[in-house]
């Protein structure tokens, strides 16, 4: 029951830290790591985790895949340089709204 309460304990905390920012998923597969020493569940879960990781990690070592998010990663500041640029070519550098007071 102990092993039980502890590994709730995690995973609750886990979950409340989702929304926040921190390691909420690392803090959730440590409760299933609690849960995975006492039921057979949790370690077949633990297991499944572990293995769809392992697959992620390898598809993202695949040349094809680290090309194109390399390319993605430099068109993405490429494009709010150009659009910054043209912004600033086209209004200059004053904002074209006006913030009144009070």
């Amino acid at each position: 029951m102990a092993i039980f309460l502890a590994g709730l304990a995690v995973v609750a905390l886990g979950l409340i830290m989702l929304p926040l920012p921190g390691p909420a998923w690392l803090v959730i597969f440590l409760g299933v790591g609690i849960w995975a020493t006492e039921f057979v569940r949790a370690q077949l879960a633990l297991r499944r985790t572990r293995r769809k990781v392992a697959e992620a990690a390898q598809r993202a070592m695949d040349p094809r895949v680290r090309r194109r998010n390399l390319t993605l990663t430099a068109i993405g500041p490429a494009a709010v340089l150009g659009a910054g640029g043209w912004y600033l070519a086209r209004y200059g550098p004053a904002v074209p709204w006006r913030l009144e007071e009070g």
